[in-house]
């Protein structure tokens, strides 16, 4: 069974002036697209083209199919992580960014300097590891979180096809707008998700325990 291009969670222009309609028409039309379309290429035929999940592709696939399927991951995580109307993070959340960061703005300024100066093209990611700690880290070309069992809470591509057009080759301008379009509520969501799916053991244990009510999406996933 094919991949599907995701829906994008907001309308092409929504993202203006911080990201423009040609750019989405590109990135999301054009290069998204056919890293989807590539990926169902590769798997037609195998084992993998039978009702098998984007991620488990990703897990258990190298070379060709790895790049085009964690591409396809990587990107829709990333239209997720962008909203055309931005809320702060919630107060728990700036306490567990402080908890490993020292501060928000600590935080900040060593996640966009990650993004600025990672070498050639990939991603810089928030993700909370297996200790449960938020750590930042710079992934060259495909490479994706969910392949060392991390957690994906945020991203930005610095891939050059996301903002050549809008910006030519200036990546930290890029990166600065885009910083007012991330969506918290989408953020705090995938460490609500990952406490949810603990064990009521785990939960009880969890270092994310005095975090975890105070979030956004909290209160939607325990209904």
């Amino acid at each position: 069974m094919a991949i599907t291009l995701m829906d994008l969670p907001f309308a092409e222009d929504a993202l203006e002036p911080v990201i423009s309609r040609e750019t989405i028409q590109y990135h999301y039309g054009k290069h998204h697209k056919a890293y989807v379309d590539n990926t169902n290429a590769l798997i037609k035929g195998t084992e993998l083209d039978d009702e098998v999940p984007l991620t488990d592709i990703v897990k258990n696939s190298d070379g060709a199919l790895f790049n085009n399927a964690a591409q396809a991951y990587n990107h829709n995580f990333y239209w997720m992580c962008l909203t055309p109307d931005p809320l702060p993070p919630s107060a728990k959340m700036v306490e567990l960014i402080e908890r490993d960061f020292g501060s928000f703005e600590s935080f900040k300024e060593q996640f966009l300097g990650a993004a600025a100066t990672l070498f050639g093209s990939g991603w810089a990611w928030l993700e909370l590891d297996v200790d449960e700690k938020l750590v930042i880290t710079q992934r060259s070309n495909a490479d994706t979180p969910i392949i060392y069992h991390h957690t994906p809470l945020l991203t930005m591509d610095v891939w050059e096809h996301a903002y050549y057009i809008d910006y030519r080759n200036d990546r930290k301008k890029y990166l600065q707008s885009l910083w007012d379009l991330i969506d918290w509520k989408f953020v705090e969501s995938n460490i609500v998700e990952y406490y949810h799916d603990l064990t009521e053991p785990c939960r009880e244990n969890s270092e994310l325990c005095d975090y975890i009510e105070g979030l956004q999406y909290y209160e939607e996933v325990r209904t």
